[in-house]
């Protein structure tokens, strides 16, 4: 069952940035306690829908973002850090958080997977933004297969 509005975001220890000396550890606490945080998930880095429309529009309205009250943007995947750095580096997106969830862990605890094995591409998160506050879910928005609307930048610039 995936985490609904309402409900506290649960701790993840494979969780990684990409940092001046190479992958770091991050909690769930660092990136998301006693502040408002925009997050919003993509099926995979350098992957065309994820590279040309979801991220990009983040990057543009970053400061948008951040003028109604959030402490920081974070962009999760499942590639690990390096992929993730690099993705962001390529996209102009070092201003926001690109947060690798390798394994996919943190993407079954919150029940936010979407299985693409049987097009060989394993497990991934589902595309989605939502907005924590102080670590407590307050807006989800899950995209269904294709779609880049309601987790766009623009989307949740309108709830924020």
């Amino acid at each position: 069952m995936a985490i609904a509005i309402g409900q506290k975001l649960p701790a993840c220890s494979t969780l990684r940035v990409m940092g001046e000396k190479g992958p770091q550890p991050v909690t769930v606490d660092e990136l998301f306690a006693g502040k408002k945080v925009v997050l919003f998930a993509v099926p995979g880095a350098f992957t065309p829908g994820c590279s040309n429309t979801h991220l990009p529009g983040f990057v543009v309205n970053a400061d948008k973002i951040k003028a109604r009250g959030v402490a920081s943007i974070v962009c999760v995947s499942v590639n690990d850090a390096f992929v993730m750095g690099a993705w962001g580096r390529a996209q102009n997106a070092e201003h926001l958080v690109m947060l690798a969830d390798g394994s996919a862990d943190w993407a079954r605890a919150l029940g936010l997977q979407l299985d693409l094995t049987d097009k060989g591409m394993g497990v991934r998160w589902q595309r989605l933004a939502m907005i924590v506050d102080d670590g407590t879910v307050s807006h989800l928005a899950i995209e269904p297969p294709g779609g880049i609307v309601e987790s766009s930048a623009e989307a949740i610039l309108k709830q924020l």
